[in-house]
């Protein structure tokens, strides 16, 4: 097999190759050896039909696209390992010629690894907030485990706002049932707005056993079966029940944890909160750092790049759906579109990932990073333990290649987030007091 010509446009390179009779003719042999089982030809039992006969029914090159398939790998280490093109994804065949003597001439297009430039990547200025825990945070942590340990006494009247209404209802468009408006014994919260707008304010005044009529209008961007229907929702109520908080006090604080006083719960709950928010800052300033890195970098993205990250971003999505009891299609569907629609509004988050992938794998070369067997062992042993599995089973589920490629991209971003400088967010972004705070300043300013 020779490689005749090869010409570079951009990110693409197109491959002429010449293949000679006895290569082909291996790939055409085997191909025929595999496909003849399933052929019958009048005469023959069923898989003996002899290949010139085949050939002669069905035409000479009958077996030469499944012939390049079996060749396929030898091709490809010639046409493009061997050249270093650094091609993405599979080649595609744009062209076959078959002489006379039987030599065949291949014409491949193959998309081609970008070149990527560099801007600046270190000493990168970027906003980073200061961690801050609020009263109003730790009060409504409070409110939570109060919450979580609060008892339920049946009403006997109407039901108000902060009560829970057990309700029956169905919905009816121009006195028609629709889909997914119907529900029984169903638990709800008077103003958690759960329900479309307007649905629990008419619930608020309702007794156990009544039975009424409700008035909605559907907002504008509500699903399109229903957007900005006015519709009637019949409702029977047949229990209230309010919640009975108990007193915060350093009881409160004994029974909810192992605290002996509500003071050194409140101290624990700010010290985790602001730990946390911690971590949240320090996540937001690597990722905007990394990304100030790619936005930086000069690069003609190739669409097979962003295509591939955009397949990695669906399939993750997929994945949460499936773990909440849906499929993409219905997911698609209830947001009024199809899989093609949500492809398209996760196109511009995959574009700047792929972005983002090509500068830390620049990075990486250029700041020569490697990762030695001791770092890959370390992270096997990190995944088992994370996933509570066996080191020898993640070994065959995770290959090394992938491990690597795991640390040497975490070590470009440490290169990055390293070097990089924190500044204090612009005015707008900066305030993390609390509502009252603010407003006691102002009136002192005002002063």
């Amino acid at each position: 097999m020779t490689v005749k010509n090869i010409e570079k446009n951009g990110n693409q390179a197109t491959i002429v190759v010449e293949i000679d009779k006895e290569l082909m003719e291996s790939g055409v042999q085997k191909a025929y050896l595999k496909a003849r089982k399933n052929i019958q030809i009048p005469g023959f039992r069923k898989g003996k039909a002899p290949r010139v006969l085949i050939e002669k029914m069905y035409g000479a090159h009958v077996f030469y696209e499944d012939g390049l398939e079996e060749i396929f790998p030898e091709v490809y280490q010639k046409a493009v390992v061997e050249q270093d093109l650094k091609a993405i994804g599979r080649p595609s065949l744009t062209d076959m010629d078959i002489s006379d003597e039987g030599i065949v001439t291949l014409t491949l297009t193959t998309d081609t690894y970008p070149e990527v430039t560099l801007g600046e990547y270190k000493g990168l200025e970027v906003e980073k907030a200061e961690a801050a825990v609020t009263d109003e945070q730790v009060q409504a942590e409070l409110d939570r485990m109060a919450q979580n340990v609060a008892s339920t006494e049946t009403v006997d009247g109407a039901a108000k706002m902060g009560d829970t209404a057990n309700i029956d209802f169905e919905g009816f468009d121009n006195g028609v049932p629709f889909d997914g408006g119907k529900g029984e014994n169903f638990d709800l919260k008077l103003g958690s707005n759960s329900f479309v707008p307007g649905f629990e304010e008419q619930v608020v005044g309702m007794s156990a056993g009544e039975e009424k009529d409700i008035d909605i209008t559907f907002p504008e961007d509500y699903h399109k079966e229903l957007a900005g229907k006015a519709v009637v929702f019949h409702v029977k109520c047949n229990k209230v029940t309010t919640t009975i908080l108990p007193e915060q006090d350093d009881e409160f604080a004994k029974d909810v944890s192992e605290f002996d006083t509500l003071d050194a719960l409140k101290a624990d709950i700010r010290a985790k909160a602001l730990e946390n928010a911690q971590k949240q800052i320090d996540s937001a300033f690597e990722q905007a750092a990394v990304d100030k890195a790619a936005e930086n970098t000069t690069v003609d993205m190739p669409n097979a790049l962003i295509e591939a990250e955009l397949d990695t971003q669906m399939e993750r999505f997929a994945y949460q759906l499936q773990m909440s009891g849906y499929s993409v299609e219905q997911y698609a569907k209830m947001m009024g579109g199809d899989l093609n629609t949500m492809r398209n509004a996760f196109r511009p988050a995959a574009e700047k990932q792929a972005k983002v992938n090509v500068t830390l794998e620049k990075i990486i070369e250029v700041e020569n990073i490697t990762v030695t067997d001791e770092d890959v062992e370390a992270e096997y042993a990190a995944v088992a333990a994370q996933y509570s599995l066996e080191l020898d089973k993640v070994k065959t589920m995770v290959p090394v290649e992938e491990i690597q490629t795991s640390l040497k991209t975490r070590k470009a971003v440490k290169v990055i987030v390293d070097n990089a400088k924190a500044k204090k967010p612009s005015k707008a972004k900066k305030s993390t007091k609390s509502t009252k705070a603010a407003a006691k300043e102002e009136a002192s300013d005002k002063e």
